[in-house]
């Protein structure tokens, strides 16, 4: 099981459609138990993928609640949510805010994305903020693909 979503910043040379080449940083985001395991799987997923030689020049813990993937984007856009909650303790409102990653074309299909998603989430929230992501790519653990998969044939069912 993921224990955390961790962004990885790789710097290599990209060969362009046109055939130029250029030094590039990217970030990915993938699920690991540690930096170390962040570490390793990133070699593990990029070793293939990569001509050449690429340099990690960073591993970040990254807060992301849940990703909602489909399968006509490409673009990431990092969505954040904030609901109020009851504190038992002294009967006064707690505000949670919770970061999600949504694949859409735009801001606005983004957000639509997200309402629906958490339809069922059982409280009201509200979305301060939809950005675009830098992100690359995802490599979710074994575990969270299988549920990311199962989320998308979902999705496609609905529509």
């Amino acid at each position: 099981m993921i224990n955390s979503w961790f962004t990885v910043k790789v710097k290599y040379t990209k060969q362009f459609q046109n055939g130029t080449l250029k030094r590039v940083s990217e970030p990915y985001l993938l699920g690991a138990n540690s930096f170390t395991d962040a570490e390793a799987r990133i070699y593990e997923e990029l070793g293939t993928r990569i001509r050449g030689e690429f340099h990690i020049l960073g591993i970040s813990r990254t807060e992301i609640q849940d990703i909602f993937a489909y399968d006509d984007s490409g673009i990431w856009y990092k969505c954040k949510i904030s609901y109020l909650v009851e504190n038992d303790e002294n009967d006064k409102q707690k505000k949670i805010s919770q970061q999600f990653l949504v694949e859409a074309n735009s801001i606005k299909e983004a957000f639509d994305r997200l309402k629906e998603s958490l339809a069922s989430m059982g409280v009201d929230f509200e979305v301060p903020s939809i950005l675009q992501s830098p992100i690359i790519d995802i490599f979710p653990d074994d575990e969270t693909k299988s549920v990311i998969i199962e989320n998308e044939a979902n999705q496609i069912e609905h529509e």
